[in-house]
């Protein structure tokens, strides 16, 4: 795949407001999918799609904590990308 066409694929992942959010939740620190599903008032299997979605894109990781599998971002250029395209979005 050329570069172009994997910077067109994550902008893609960033074009959906529910991914949006799980990644701004991520920034602040790990959660399992219950949790994310509780703070974002979503169901958990709308939470696991879109976590697959952020796993195959390289997005997210996960580690087995437990019963429980929690979920992180993958590293801090996601927080980045996502802090500089808010902050763009608010000087519009």
């Amino acid at each position: 795949m050329k570069t172009l066409d994997k910077t067109v694929a994550l902008f893609k992942i960033f074009a959906d407001q529910s991914r949006l959010n799980i990644i701004a939740l991520l920034i602040e620190k790990a959660y399992c999918v219950q949790d994310i599903a509780d703070a974002l008032n979503m169901s958990q299997s709308s939470v696991s799609h879109q976590l697959k979605r952020l796993r195959t894109a390289n997005i997210v990781t996960s580690k087995r904590q437990g019963k429980h599998i929690i979920y992180s971002l993958k590293d801090t250029h996601i927080k980045e990308l996502y802090l500089v395209a808010h902050a763009h979005a608010n000087l519009c």
